[in-house]
């Protein structure tokens, strides 16, 4: 079969960059060609700009009623269900994710849009009080042209919980999708424009992230642009931390989703069951790729034998195959650079001393495309180096501790932390550790559920280039209040 083309998407129309050069991605599974895409540059992004200012200045998109804004919200989750199979494909081509979890993140995306048009009929209702004497309400608009730089980590739903938002707000957007993993983007367009969105309201320019990669200038373009307003970035912490410099120095609202390391900490009270389960399914759900994926495991002494020993026959059991295959439990990295990357890592791991328990190469029946078996390294200590590397795959490390004092130590020695989760059947424990470890959001006794909730409540915007850990569409809105008084005012006279 053919490799597909994939153009950008500007203005409503599929076209050709101005280079007219593209670059091939390859089938992790297979390392076969699936689709030419197209380099972006900057001349690219600002056509992109300048479809969406033209939507932003005169399409019906920014003024339209909050209802029938929401009600286009609605008409794309309901399309992202009814294209559920065609996303789970393009996942499985993009980061290699097996299908069956890939149209849970289909259904994710399709709960993201529906809980946005939620959010746009709840913020219209401000009952804020105001000063004695006075009357209240709020006008809000669109803050403009949203840049949106998206990951390879579970592309499709990256994109939604970048896009919705911005769209509730009233927005227009240029999306950056990670270079690897573009069908899901095109998916996107395909979706939205069924739905009834406007042209130019949604602008897509491919290329890379990564500076020496083909298509870097489409990301530099879209943070230094004078006409985008807010920037949202989802990705790994180290090009995340040049991302947010950037921004400072073009002085812009940045909201960044980044992915580092999770550390789970396992006491000998714990329900050692319950705590295997969610271990293994979060350090290799997902081919290890969520950012709050449980590659840190921390044991108290009196268990760590016993658990390194059943997560160790448990990962050999993990099925690894062709993203296609239902039976399928992990599927290929995306590209062999990050193959090369996470075998590097277990290497250096077992230089420095860490034991191999599980995995660690290639399984021994698929001897094509970017697969490595479920790996637990135990004996990891924070000394060595492959203690903080950052984790992005199926890679597990294992390390010991005695009392609660080292236990946050050490999970606070883990970096760029986007969660923690605490096993344990002491309560006290639990509420005292808890406020300590320098983690976003921490679980107890519980997996991560993903609620929608979380990932679009509770954030201002921040100063220009200062990094927000979840957005909502308040990010994207510019308000205004106005008071009027209700009664002879009482002036104060000089």
């Amino acid at each position: 079969m053919a490799p597909r083309t994939v153009r950008h998407f500007i203005g409503g129309q599929h076209v050709y960059s101005t280079l007219r050069k593209s670059y091939g991605v390859t089938d992790p599974a297979t390392g076969n060609e699936y689709a030419q895409v197209e380099v972006g540059l900057g001349a690219d992004v600002n056509q992109a700009v300048l479809a969406a200012q033209a939507a932003l200045g005169t399409g019906p998109w920014p003024a339209m009623a909050a209802p029938d804004r929401a009600r286009v919200l609605s008409g794309i989750a309901d399309a992202i269900d009814a294209r559920a199979g065609d996303i789970a494909a393009a996942e499985a081509l993009g980061p290699g994710l097996p299908v069956t979890q890939a149209r849970e993140q289909a259904a994710r995306a399709a709960g993201l849009f529906r809980l946005a048009a939620g959010l746009i009929a709840a913020r219209t209702a401000d009952g804020a009080p105001a000063a004695p004497g006075q009357s209240r309400y709020v006008v809000t608009h669109p803050a403009g042209i949203a840049g949106l730089i998206t990951s390879w980590r579970l592309p499709f739903l990256s994109q939604a919980r970048a896009v919705a938002p911005a769209l509730a707000a009233g927005c227009t957007v240029v999306l950056k999708p990670d270079e690897w993993a573009p069908l899901p983007a095109a998916l996107l367009a395909e979706i939205t424009t069924a739905a009834g969105l406007p042209d130019g309201v949604l602008n897509i320019v491919h290329g890379s992230l990564h500076r020496k990669a083909p298509g870097a200038q489409a990301r530099d373009a879209l943070i230094a642009h004078p006409s985008v307003t807010r920037l949202s970035f989802a990705g790994e912490a180290g090009p995340g931390q040049q991302v947010t410099l950037d921004a400072a120095t073009h002085g812009k609202n940045l909201s960044a989703d980044l992915a580092g390391g999770s550390p789970c900490l396992i006491f000998a009270d714990a329900d050692l069951d319950q705590a295997t389960d969610s271990a293994l399914f979060g350090a290799f759900g997902l081919n290890g790729q969520r950012r709050t994926a449980t590659s840190a495991i921390l044991a108290q002494r009196p268990v760590y034998d016993t658990l390194v020993t059943r997560l160790a026959q448990r990962a050999e059991r993990i099925r690894a195959g062709d993203p296609a295959d239902p039976a399928t439990q992990l599927g290929p990295q995306p590209h062999a650079d990050q193959y090369d990357t996470l075998s590097a890592l277990v290497r250096l791991g077992i230089r420095e001393g860490a034991r191999l328990v599980a995995g660690g190469r290639r399984p021994a029946d698929l001897p094509e495309g970017n697969y490595l078996a479920a790996t637990v390294l135990a004996d990891v200590t924070p000394s060595m180096q492959a203690y903080a590397e950052p984790v992005c795959g199926p890679v597990m490390r294992v390390t010991p501790f005695d009392t609660d004092e080292e236990a946050v130590t050490l999970a606070n020695a883990v970096t760029h932390q986007t969660a923690a989760y605490i096993w344990t059947s002491d309560r006290q424990r639990a509420h005292r550790l808890a406020p300590v470890i320098e983690s976003a959001s921490i679980w107890v006794n519980s997996g991560n559920p993903q609620d929608l909730a979380t990932v679009t409540a509770g954030c201002e915007p921040g100063p220009p280039g200062a990094a927000a850990e979840h957005v909502d569409i308040d990010f994207y809105t510019r308000s205004r209040t106005v008071l009027i008084g209700a009664q002879d005012p009482q002036v104060p006279w000089f």
